[in-house]
Parts: structure tokens; sequence; C-alpha cells
């Protein structure tokens, strides 16, 4: 077999090795939404502590989103991923295991420090083993993964539920992390002499792109977009949090403040839980080729990338009806559902078209050699950010949902403002 087949090969098994990982890391994390009923009866908890256990995960993930890249930038991705998948599928069986929530609320801290290499890794990987011409696709086939777990993480959880109580869930789940660890051991190799030959000649042809200056660390922290950056994911990440750990459970609730038992619930979000999920994905990838129309027809690229996530955010203020539509009694039901399940798509698409699009704006907006920290920065605020409103919630979701909804209802509108007055081109001077 030619080396350039078996090349080829190597690169489709490193992609859908990652891609399949990604889909596991994202039904770890939606466990806890989903099950949350079963975990907060079992425990004997309420709202406010599962928001503390739901922030201790983003505390943990937010500070170690900067520092995997450090890791992967040191020691490499097959390494430093293959450790994460195998520490964060432990953290999973252990809070499958854990007889008191401390020990469970320690187990998904763990969970939070494992994740974000896989998200580090995965950049890299890429980078290496494909040219330039096909890196966006692959890395677009990657992050897809992250997608299609929020989808299909309600129906093999709620699927699995009917047969097994919601700690051997946990385990199972973990368990086919540790296998998925093991594949990618076996699968990725560092690429060969000739395989970095032509990825890196791809990058020396780029001429003086590729000798662009670019800031240190100290002075990228003295640029107004950095900062821009920054508050943009710190104020606006939370709504997505808030669909990915919330949304599920606040469905649930719902049902049974109808009647409906614990299994009827987890029926209904097994078949509408991953709805809002696949519209946001389905919307986030037809908002990137929108913002991509527009360059074409000539737009500078940066502010195509600002109009696109301005023009969508006007979707947000859609948040203030939730309450109202789920607590009406003139609407039956099933349409209660329905109609909250709509907004939170719509909430989605929009969520998901900034988080898609964020990282292109940093790609655009500072020199090459500095869009990886840029990137590990922001997003770290943007775990910070959803942990800060976690802790208001628990109290709010039970006594104040009005007011929790409204807030929802303004932050990317705040942050729209944010990218259109700070964000700009960065140039070393």
């Amino acid at each position: 077999m030619a080396a350039k087949e078996i090349h080829s090969k190597r690169r489709l098994f490193i992609v859908a090795t990652i891609f399949i990982a990604i889909i596991c890391n994202y039904l770890d994390r939606q466990l806890l939404s989903i099950l949350k009923p079963e975990i907060l009866d079992y425990f004997s908890i309420g709202d406010m502590e599962y928001a503390w256990i739901v922030n201790v995960f983003l505390i943990c993930y937010a500070v170690m989103y900067p520092v995997s890249g450090i890791l992967v930038d040191r020691f490499g991705p097959k390494p430093v991923m293959f450790a994460g998948i195998v520490a964060w599928s432990l953290a999973c069986i252990g809070g499958g295991l854990a007889n008191d929530v401390v020990l469970f609320t320690v187990c998904r801290g763990i969970l939070g420090l494992a994740e974000p290499t896989i998200f580090a890794g995965q950049i890299v990987a890429v980078t290496v083993w494909f040219e330039k011409r096909h890196r966006a696709t692959a890395n677009s086939l990657c992050t897809a993964g992250g997608s299609l777990g929020t989808v299909i993480a309600p129906l093999v959880i709620a699927w699995i539920s009917r047969y097994l109580p919601w700690n051997e869930v946990f385990i199972v789940s973990g368990v086919a992390g540790l296998v998925i660890a093991l594949i990618w051991l076996f699968v990725y190799r560092n690429p060969s002499p000739d395989v970095l030959a032509v990825t890196m000649d791809r990058d020396a042809e780029a001429g003086p792109a590729a000798e662009e200056p670019y800031f240190t660390w100290k002075g990228l922290w003295g640029t107004r977009s950095l900062w821009g950056v920054l508050l943009i994911r710190m104020i606006s990440d939370p709504v997505w949090y808030f669909c990915c750990f919330w949304l599920p459970g606040y469905l649930r609730q719902m049902g049974q403040m109808q009647g409906l038992s614990h299994q009827e619930t987890l029926d209904m979000i097994q078949y509408i839980g991953g709805v809002p999920f696949l519209f946001g994905a389905i919307g986030g990838i037809l908002s990137s080729v929108w913002s991509d129309h527009l360059v074409k027809k000539g737009m500078p690229a940066l502010k195509a990338r600002k109009v696109m996530m301005i023009s969508i955010s006007f979707v947000a203020p859609l948040c203030v009806a939730v309450p109202y539509v789920s607590q009406c009694a003139s609407i039956p039901f099933d349409g209660r559902i329905l109609l909250v399940v709509a907004i939170f798509s719509l909430i989605a698409i929009m969520c998901l078209s900034w988080l898609y699009t964020i990282c292109v704006v940093i790609a655009e907006a500072f020199p090459v050699k500095n869009v990886a920290s840029v990137v590990g920065i922001t997003a770290g605020a943007g775990a910070v950010g959803g942990a800060v409103f976690n802790i208001f919630i628990g109290s709010l979701l039970a006594h104040m949902g009005n007011l929790l909804f409204a807030v929802m209802g303004v932050m990317h509108l705040i942050s729209s403002l944010i990218l259109w007055k700070m964000v700009r081109k960065e140039t070393v001077k």
C-alpha cells in the first residue's frame, strides 16, 4: 500500500476517533442535567446544591482550559488527550460509585479538569496532519461531535436509564470513554517527516503571513480586543451553559408540575430534549455560511463576522417569554412544552452561531501565533462567567424565574455592543 494512501487512512481514523471522543465528552457532561431529578433525590439536595455541583465543574474547566494548551504544546496531543480521556472517564465512573454528594462533586470537578484537554489537543492534531486547505473541514468534522453529543445525549441516556439506575448509567458511560482512550492510543501517531513536509510547506507558502510579528504574553493583555472578547464570552457563554446544564432539568420539572412521573418526564426528554441542540448545530453552521457569503460579496472579514453575530443576537429577548409560556394555564401542556422547546431552539441557534464564530473573530483580529492563547484565555473566561451565573440560577429558577430569563434575554445584546466597539484588528507596533 502506498505511503500516501496509508497517511490518508490515518487522517480519517484520527478525525473519526476525535469525533467519537468529543461525543463521549458531551455525553458525560449531559448526564448531570438529564438525570438531575434522580440525582437530587438520591443525595437529598435541591437546586442551590445542584448549582454548586455545576459550578465546581465550570471552575475547574475554566482553570484547565489555558493549562491544557500549554500541556499540549509541551508534550503533544497523543499523551495529553489520552490522559484527559482516561481521567474524565474515571471521574464519570467515580460519580456513579459516589455515596455522598461531596465525593460526587469532587468527581465532577475532575471531569472539568480533564475535558478541555481534547479541545486543545484536537487543534494541534489537525494542524500537523492536514494541509492548510483541508484543516478547516477536518476541524469542523471533529467539532461536530460536540453538537451531535448534545443531540443524542437525551436519547442515549434516557434509553439506558430505562434499564439501569442513574449511578450505573454513569459507570457505563465512563467505561465507554476508557475504550475510546485505548483506541486513541493505537490510532494516533506523530506524523512522519514526509507528512510534516507537506503540512509545513503549506504554512511556509503563506509567505509574509507566516512571519507576522506577534504579541508577547504581556503585550497581549494590553490589547483592547483581548479584553473585548474576554468580556463577550464571560457575558454570553452562560446562556449556552444554561441550555446544557439546566434546560433538560427545567423541562422535566415542567412535566413533574403537571403530575408526570420521573419515568414519564425522562421519556419526554428522550424525544424532545435534543431538539434545541440539533437546531442549534444546523443554525450555527448556516450562520457561518452566511458570514462567509458576506465576505465573498466584498465585506471585510472581521466586519462580516460582527454583522452576522450582532444580527442574530436580536433573538435573545425571546428568553423573556419562557416563564410566561411554561406557566400559562390556557395553553395545553403539550403546547407549552413545544413552545419552550421552540424558543430554546432559536436561542441555541444564536448561542452556537456565536460560539462557532468567535474563534474565527479571534483568528482575524490577532496574529496567528497569538490565536491559541487568546482562545484559551477567553474560553476560560466564558466558563468563569457560567460559574458566576450559576450561583444565582438555583435561587432565581425556584423563586424569581421571570428575572432569570429576563437577564438571559439581554446578555447577547450587551455582548453585541462590546463586540462592535472593542474588537478590532490588532497589530504589533
